[in-house]
């Protein structure tokens, strides 16, 4: 990349350039099995690995982590012996691109972007960890490769191929759920950057074998700490999303899908409990103003966190249950106010409730059926066969995504943003604007942005 040119023109005109590929992804045939490599194998990546194992539908062909040999890797490395093991992806796509049919990429949100575009590159389907990416317009890319090389994708929020899904979607077909004008969304638990005293980066000696470069990836560097990794690396701005970026799309996905909310129009930070350069927040209120849609009135989306920063009650809820809104903790969840009805729900597939509960028993006989499907995970492996199509692919997961990107800027700097929902620009703050594409990529990590 050119001195001159910025990561904001990089992208957008990557983007602009997308069009259909010729060729389709792999094309995997219906009595074959997908060849799957895993890409994070700790945590969450553990998860997504045995998940998709027990589909019985794969052959696990390689492995990468830039821990390998740590006990957060410990678990796969040896369900899965004798697998070829990387702990630098590109290593892993120099190798065995060809012969890999899909991959699943859950590592730190900073690094999700290289990892799956490379892997679109080669026509490869890509399971990707929530939220899509770090930027708003790393996103706008991840969607753009999408398109163009006609790879099936899935972001890994779950629950959207849970009950929530099916139930959502049959009750605003069926005109139960409508007229929406305001929701509520809360994630209340303790984070790990609840208490930290932050006053920049820290440096601890390195952990053995650890690939720090590739950690790294096309973020800015700093020292490796044990506030980074693992696991902490949410709690800063550089390389993470915060509690909505890790709980958004969980709480938010169906809302945002069914609702057909987009991108909104202004975006305020509401509430900043010891606001930091480095870190999130203690605690957070933001609003989204969302503007009339198709058929939908103007919207407003209101998100808490922080362990006692919580939405007033819904006034349709009992008093019994008022009494205990709360105490001891508020569980993850939404409050949706419609047209004619009020409804409250959890996190990932927790199927909504009408409030009061007088009112659902009365109507319950009148409902839809809820319909069923494959799992996340099995939805994914049956779309890189053909089988099926994708539920969260990045056309779908990426808006969402990017709704969770401008968040942060309102929980980073405060105040208000007035978004240009045609150009998507931020209008009205130039620090702003010039955080949806961030920083350059780091020298030697430019390739990622081009499409």
């Amino acid at each position: 990349m050119s001195a001159h040119l910025s990561r904001r023109q990089f992208t957008r005109a990557a983007a602009a350039s997308a069009v259909f590929s010729l060729l389709p992804g792999r094309v995997v045939g219906a009595n074959e099995k997908v060849n799957v490599a895993f890409i994070g194998c700790g945590g969450m990546g553990a998860g997504d690995a045995k998940s998709i194992a027990k589909t019985g539908l794969v052959n696990v062909v390689a492995l990468c982590d830039v821990a390998l040999g740590s006990r957060h890797t410990a678990d796969i490395e040896e369900r899965f012996p004798g697998i070829p093991k990387y702990r630098d992806f590109r290593q892993l796509f120099d190798k065995h691109g060809k012969e890999i049919d899909a991959c699943t990429v859950a590592v730190p949100d900073h690094a999700h972007f290289p990892i799956a575009m490379r892997a679109m590159a080669e026509g490869i389907h890509c399971y990707v960890e929530k939220p899509l990416a770090h930027t708003f317009e790393e996103i706008e890319l991840m969607i753009a490769a999408e398109k163009k090389y006609k790879v099936s994708c899935q972001m890994g929020n779950q629950g959207h191929s849970g009950p929530n899904y099916h139930q959502f979607k049959a009750w605003k077909e069926a005109g139960v759920i409508q007229g929406v004008t305001k929701i509520t969304a809360h994630m209340n638990s303790g984070r790990r950057w609840h208490g930290w005293k932050i006053d920049g980066y820290e440096e601890d000696p390195m952990p053995e074998g650890l690939d720090w470069d590739v950690w790294l990836g096309t973020a800015p560097a700093h020292p490796y700490s044990k506030k980074l990794h693992p696991g902490n690396w949410r709690s800063w701005y550089d390389y993470g999303n915060g509690a909505f970026g890790d709980w958004g799309p969980h709480i938010l996905d169906t809302c945002h899908r069914f609702l057909n909310l987009g991108l909104p129009h202004r975006i305020t930070g509401v509430k900043r409990d010891g606001p930091n350069e480095y870190i999130f927040p203690q605690a957070t209120t933001v609003r989204f103003d969302f503007p009339a849609r198709e058929g939908e009135p103007p919207c407003e989306v209101t998100w808490y966190d922080g362990v006692a920063n919580f939405p007033e009650p819904p006034a349709e809820l009992d008093d019994a249950r008022k009494a205990k809104w709360g105490k001891p903790k508020l569980s993850p969840g939404k409050e949706i106010h419609g047209k004619d009805l009020t409804f409250m729900g959890g996190s990932h597939g927790s199927p909504l409730r009408i409030i009061p509960e007088s009112t659902m028993r009365d109507i319950a006989k009148d409902l839809p059926k809820i319909a069923s499907g494959s799992s996340h995970h099995k939805n994914f492996i049956l779309a890189a066969k053909g089988e099926e199509k994708t539920r969260s692919p990045f056309h779908v997961s990426g808006p969402l995504s990017q709704v969770f990107c401008l968040g942060v800027l309102a929980q980073r700097l405060g105040g208000v943003l007035e978004f240009d929902r045609e150009t998507k620009r931020i209008t009205n703050r130039s620090v702003a604007d010039a955080l949806l594409a961030g920083p350059p990529p780091r020298k030697g990590w430019e390739e990622y942005y081009r499409l």
